[in-house]
């Protein structure tokens, strides 16, 4: 080949390379319905967002206004007050340890006895008794009625008397609203803060853990489209409506207790809430995000400091804070012009979600929270390079293909 043939196709590597080092890739494409917040709006090219997208046309911005409704569920359920689907008591639940004293009786009958998993305790003599979802008291007359019944005790006030051990977790269902709808465990009791197995002969126990709040958190916590002021709890035939929203704004809530078998209810507002965006009893303390970062200066995500504990962040926390964590932020100004992107899913829709930012403006503009989106439990972030780092690939791609060439020009003017 001649010379100059070979000088020509270099030339046009070397352009194509440091044309392509400074082109950036196009913009991420979404479906409106994809769009969950406020901050997640589409950016122009400036980076900021497309006007106010909350107050101008937000419906034909793809906004999601806020809109409520109850339940379908609740159509065959009767509607109860709280003093009246809650008793005085906590509720009994399969795996409370009690103590049940019959007069007159030290051994036969009397002793500690533990709530089965069908819901009835077992004494000698007569028929399981229901005691889940009752209370003591409910329990003690029940037992009164079945063993004076069998001659086993005299019509006295006193003949029997249940008193609680310990309360244990319990199983509940717990759908709607919350990043993970699912049968949960709330009230579990570690070895070491279980009640009567050191101090002997105790009675009582106060399982604060065995409580609607602690159900929706165990279930990933309430999202921030959530209508915390009618949360439903439902259990045999009836429901009772909740306003938990003192959890979240730091005044009194009635955060009742429940048993097994209750299901709990959040309704959506479908409407992003920001003061649900942050740790509270309802929401959770933490997420867990995925980053990557795949720059000149951090070859892998090892390199880049990218472990457990900067994946792992507060609720609440904004794309350039994790942006910090994953070292996309800072280094040499040469490398500044570097852009992120937040892939997300919409939990109202389930339609995945692609937000674009510039870093530098992220840092540098003063309204940088109208176009800072919250992250979400599963998040990932990635950071491309700067055009600089493009242009420095390019040129280091051009040298490459121009030493390879130099053999071939020494040979051709050999031969």
């Amino acid at each position: 080949m001649p010379r100059s043939n070979i000088r020509n196709a270099s030339l046009s590597l070397a352009v194509g390379a440091l044309m392509a080092g400074c082109v950036s890739g196009p913009a991420p494409a979404n479906h409106r319905a994809a769009l969950y917040a406020p901050h997640q709006a589409a950016a122009d090219r400036g980076g900021h967002p497309e006007g106010d997208w909350i107050a101008a046309a937000p419906v034909a911005r793809g906004a999601p206004t806020c809109d409520w409704q109850v339940p379908r569920e609740l159509d065959i359920y009767r509607r109860a007050s709280i003093e009246e689907f809650v008793s005085v008591n906590a509720p009994l639940a399969p795996g409370d340890r009690l103590v049940i004293r019959i007069l007159g009786d030290s051994d036969r009958l009397s002793g500690t006895y533990v709530v089965e998993t069908d819901g009835t305790v077992r004494l000698r003599g007569i028929a399981p008794t229901r005691a889940g979802g009752g209370s003591l008291q409910d329990l003690e007359t029940a037992l009164r009625g079945r063993l004076l019944a069998a001659g086993i005790v005299r019509p006295l006030r006193n003949a029997v008397s249940v008193s609680l051990i310990e309360a244990a977790g319990v199983s509940v269902a717990v759908s709607g609203a919350v990043f993970e709808p699912s049968a949960v465990r709330a009230g579990e009791r570690t070895p070491e803060s279980r009640i009567g197995l050191k101090e002997g002969a105790v009675t009582g126990d106060a399982n604060v853990a065995r409580s609607v709040a602690t159900a929706i958190r165990a279930a990933g916590g309430v999202r921030p489209d959530a209508d915390v002021q009618r949360i439903y709890l439902l259990r045999d035939g009836a429901y009772v409506e909740l306003d938990l929203s003192g959890l979240v704004n730091g005044w009194a809530a009635r955060d009742v207790p429940i048993t097994s078998g209750d299901r709990i209810i959040v309704p959506s507002r479908s409407c992003f809430d920001a003061k649900l965006a942050r740790p509270t009893p309802l929401t959770p303390p933490g997420i867990r995000v995925y980053m990557s970062n795949l720059t000149r200066s951090a070859n892998n995500n090892a390199g880049a400091a990218i472990g457990k504990d900067a994946t792992s962040l507060p609720y609440g926390t904004r794309l350039l804070q994790a942006l910090v964590a994953a070292n996309c932020v800072g280094g040499s100004y040469m490398q500044s012009d570097r852009r992120a992107v937040l892939i997300s899913r919409n939990p109202i829709s389930g339609r995945s979600v692609v937000i674009e930012r510039d870093i530098e403006k992220l840092v540098r503009e003063a309204d940088r929270d109208a176009y800072d989106p919250f992250l979400m439990p599963g998040d990932a972030i990635a950071c491309y390079d700067s055009r600089w780092t493009n242009l420095s690939e390019a040129i280091g791609l051009v040298s490459q293909g121009v030493s390879t060439v130099t053999p071939a020009i020494l040979l051709d003017n050999a031969l």
